[in-house]
């Protein structure tokens, strides 16, 4: 078998095992164009690998844990970075890597290479896949070349290849990735050129930076830009970037660089320059049939094209669709940038709206003057929802690159070991919880206060016991968006403190484990590769962190909100006044066939067995028994102050950084997020047992 098969020997028939990117490079050598030198391992050698190793199998099981279909983007990139981890840890059959072994060193020996993917379907019309699979730049040696292999045929199933893939309706289960390996062009400027812009059907456009095009592919390094009639060339406008880095060859991979003085001042490409490029792409468009995006590089003043596919749009698109998931995957200088605006003026502009919108009494307005607050109040909430989705939730991002570079970098067998190293000292969810929980030990503690409470509980003489949960509902109902004043209420919060009181003491967690998890990742870098890796993990740590904040602060301008529109509609005589602002859900009719086993995806290792409590509403949380099992469509940061009391969580949402997988492993619990219909399916009272170590949840018949 042929497992390496340079460009100029590949003829059209080749096309379905050698990929798009390989076709189109190969036939642009053939036809004149300046292309370097390079070869593709094809499909077989991919399916060699993983049919032998029982990887395709692992892989289906992975994808199969519920309808792909059906699968949300957390969950896709959960089992995302579990097969990456399967890729790390499963080395080549040894005939195969002797085979590739021996012609990557014959055909390339020790020269920098470029790594790249050329998925059968990819750069195509119908399905781009631009930027959704793994390139490597300056790798050096058939070991390195055949390291990077692995780690592109791993891209494959990335995040975002999983999402293209559900919304183009492909069967996963076909997919396949062949590999370019391409002599390594070290240009000294380089860009794209669009022979038609994807946002303007008459002009063409041509982007450049000086160095590498790395910068400008990831986002990191800002282009100047030409904006060309597409008919003629002529140029209309030149729009210039901001000109400070460039990226350059590193003894391995690349590094970002500070330009130098005299580049600052100057375009990456002259006029004349920019025509060649333009006429290049205009060219490409005519082999091809149809507009094309190239990539090129200047290389002695000649320049190479490195790759072209056909021009697709590249809208962002509302939250939950394809193109806005993509857009959360952010380089590492974007997410340095977004998280000093989240924690320098966002969050503090958020906390102190609304504290403002805090100080007003509902009960002192005219109705004019309320409906005016409520309407504030309603403006706030979605402006600054807005402010969530658009700069909080990719911030998320932190957590997934840092989980990333440290599987890669470890290799550990938990694939979601990273997790532990990112478990702040302090949040807001386990703080407020910290405080309930001196509120049960002095129930332990004091017997008086305990009788008393328990008193109020049954409707009986209140004693001490007002005072005490008037100030354990000021310190819940500081961080939660439940409304707890009500008599009724109160005394459903006495049994829920009451419950807690009646278990032990929750232990101590110890950071000890994280110190050494974090001795051991940082040991693995030295020199400037150390200072990255420990920026980092600082900035995961924020990340992470920021995944439980954020809804607590947006709760309570929900809150605010909620307060308002509730008092409104009491002076309206309408009756659907509710707590919280949140109506309770229905009871779904039971499915007639009983469930046996249903499968999740794993969010917190460990075993539990427990009835079911299935909440549909946060005030049935104050209903919650220790050491039943937390049920429900999704936990978020204002329903965490019940978690100290479960025996384990079942989520219908899923993912490893879902706020029930962060609370969850905070208290040591077995999580399984991502089970299918879990709040319909289950009943409470129904035993279940939870196993967090495969994701599965199994329903006992009834005793």
């Amino acid at each position: 078998m042929n497992l390496l098969i340079p460009f100029d020997r590949l003829s059209e028939e080749d096309r379905p095992r050698a990929g798009g990117k390989a076709w189109a490079l190969s036939r642009l050598g053939r036809e004149g164009f300046p292309v370097p030198r390079g070869a593709v391992v094809p499909v077989e050698a991919y399916r060699a690998y993983v049919g032998p190793t029982g990887l395709r199998e692992r892989i289906l099981l992975e994808l199969n844990r519920k309808p792909f279909e059906a699968m949300r983007w957390e969950e896709m990139w959960d089992a995302a970075l579990r097969i990456r981890n399967l890729f790390l840890k499963t080395p080549l059959p040894e005939s195969l890597r002797a085979a590739l072994f021996a012609e990557i060193e014959g055909l390339f020996g020790n020269r920098p290479v470029a790594v790249r993917s050329s998925a059968p379907g990819e750069d195509s019309a119908g399905a781009s896949f631009a930027g959704l699979h793994e390139s490597f730049l300056n790798v050096r040696g058939a070991s390195a070349i055949l390291e990077r292999i692995r780690l592109v045929w791993a891209s494959l199933w990335s995040d975002g290849a999983l999402l293209y893939r559900q919304e183009l309706k492909l069967d996963v289960s076909e997919s396949a990735m062949a590999v370019v390996v391409q002599e390594l062009a070290e240009g000294e400027r380089s860009g794209v050129a669009f022979s038609k812009s994807p946002v303007e059907e008459d002009v063409s456009l041509v982007e450049a930076v000086w160095g590498l095009n790395q910068g400008l592919v990831d986002g990191t390094v800002a282009p100047d830009r030409w904006v060309l009639d597409r008919s003629s060339g002529t140029l209309f406008k030149h729009i210039e970037a901001e000109r400070s880095e460039a990226v350059r060859l590193a003894p391995e991979g690349t590094r970002k660089e500070p330009l130098l003085p005299e580049l600052r001042n100057r375009p990456p490409l002259e006029d004349g320059e920019v025509g060649r490029v333009w006429s290049l792409s205009m060219e490409a468009e005519k082999r091809f049939g149809c507009p094309q995006d190239v990539e090129w590089t200047f290389l002695g003043g000649r320049p190479f094209l490195l790759q072209a596919r056909p021009v697709t749009a590249g809208a962002k698109g509302e939250p939950g669709s394809r193109a806005w998931n993509l857009s959360l995957r952010r380089s590492f200088e974007n997410l340095k940038v977004l998280r000093e605006r989240i924690e320098k003026r966002l969050i503090p502009a958020l906390v102190k709206e609304a504290r403002d919108l805090s100080g007003v009494d509902l009960d002192s307005l005219e109705d004019e003057e309320l409906a005016k607050v409520l309407e504030i109040r309603e403006e706030a909430l979605a402006r600054w929802t807005k402010v969530y989705w658009d700069e909080f939730i990719p911030f998320a991002h932190g957590a997934r690159l840092f989980g990333q570079v440290y599987n890669d970098r470890m290799q550990p067998e938990d694939p979601f070991r990273f997790i532990d190293l990112l478990r702040p000292g302090r949040m807001i969810g386990t703080d407020r919880n910290a405080r309930l929980e001196e509120a049960a030990e002095r129930l332990r503690q004091d017997p008086a206060l305990r009788s008393s409470v328990t008193a109020f509980r049954d409707g009986r003489d209140e004693g001490d016991a007002a005072v005490f949960l008037e100030k354990v509902s000021y310190e819940l109902g500081k961080d939660t968006d439940l409304a707890l004043s009500g008599q009724e209420t109160r005394r459903r919060l006495a049994g829920f403190l009451l419950e807690m009181a009646a278990r032990p003491s929750l232990p101590k967690r110890s950071g000890e484990a994280r110190e050494d998890l974090e001795r051991a990742f940082l040991d693995r870098f030295q020199g400037m590769e150390r200072t990255f890796a420990e920026e980092l993990l600082d900035l995961a740590r924020a990340s992470y962190r920021l995944r439980d904040e954020d809804n607590i602060h947006l709760g309570r301008l929900e809150r605010l909100r909620n307060e308002a529109r509730d008092e409104r509609l009491r002076r309206s005589g309408s009756g659907n006044v509710l707590s919280g602002g949140e109506a309770a859900r229905a009871e779904s009719n039971p499915i007639p066939v009983r469930p046996r086993q249903m499968v999740g995806s794993p969010a917190g290792p460990g075993l539990a067995r427990g009835r079911a409590r299935v909440v549909r509403d946060r005030r049935d949380l104050l209903e919650f028994k220790a050491g039943e099992i937390l049920v429900c469509d999704a936990i978020d940061p204002n329903m965490t102050f019940a978690v100290p009391l479960c025996a384990a969580i079942v989520e219908r949402r899923g993912g490893m950084l879902v706020h029930g997988a962060i609370i969850a492993r905070e208290y040591g619990l077995p999580c399984v997020t991502g089970v299918p219909d879990a709040t319909e399916r289950i009943q409470s009272g129904d035993t279940l047992t939870v196993d967090g170590y495969l994701g599965i949840v199994v329903v006992h018949d009834p005793e």
